[in-house]
C-alpha cells in the first residue's frame, strides 16, 4: 500500500514537512548571506520539481447491463483475479514436480530390474575393473 496514499499519512507527512521548514527558516538568520541564497535557490529549485497531488480517480468498468461500476480497492473479485494467476502458477509448478519425481522413480526401478534380472551379479557392478570395461566395450561400440 502507497503511504501516500492514505490520508492520515499524508497529513503527517505534511506536517513534517512545514516543521522543517520552520527549523530551516529560523536557522537561516545565523548563516551567511552567500549560503541563504544557496540555500534559497535549492529550495526554489525543490518546489519546482515537487510533483503536483494526484487526484484520487477511481477505475470504472462496465457491467454486463452496460451500467458502469465504480470499483473501490477492497473489491473482492480484483484481488482474486490477481491470485488466480499464481495460484495456477503454483499448482502448475507442484504437478510438474510430481510428474518428474514419478518419471525419476519409474527410471530408477528400470535400472534396478535390469540390474537383478542380469547374469552379473550385482558385485560385479561395484569392481572398478568392471566399470573399466564398460567404459572399453561404450567406447568401442561408438
Amino acid at each position: 500500500m502507497n503511504p501516500t496514499s492514505n490520508p492520515s499519512s499524508a497529513a503527517l507527512e505534511d506536517r513534517f514537512g512545514r516543521a522543517v521548514a520552520t527549523r530551516l527558516s529560523t536557522g537561516e538568520a545565523a548563516l551567511p548571506h552567500d549560503v541563504a541564497e544557496r540555500l534559497r535557490a535549492a529550495r526554489m529549485q525543490a518546489l519546482a520539481r515537487r510533483k503536483p497531488a494526484q487526484a484520487h480517480t477511481p477505475a470504472v468498468v462496465a457491467g454486463r447491463s452496460g451500467t458502469a461500476a465504480v470499483l473501490g480497492r477492497g473489491d473482492w473479485l480484483s484481488r482474486l483475479a490477481t491470485v488466480l494467476p499464481l495460484l495456477a502458477l503454483l499448482v502448475g509448478l507442484v504437478a510438474i514436480s510430481a510428474w518428474q519425481d514419478e518419471q525419476r522413480a519409474s527410471e530408477m526401478a528400470d535400472v534396478d530390474a535390469a540390474l537383478l534380472t542380469d547374469d552379473l551379479p550385482p558385485a560385479a557392478y561395484t569392481d572398478p575393473g568392471f566399470a573399466q570395461y564398460l567404459l572399453r566395450e561404450a567406447a568401442a561400440a561408438h
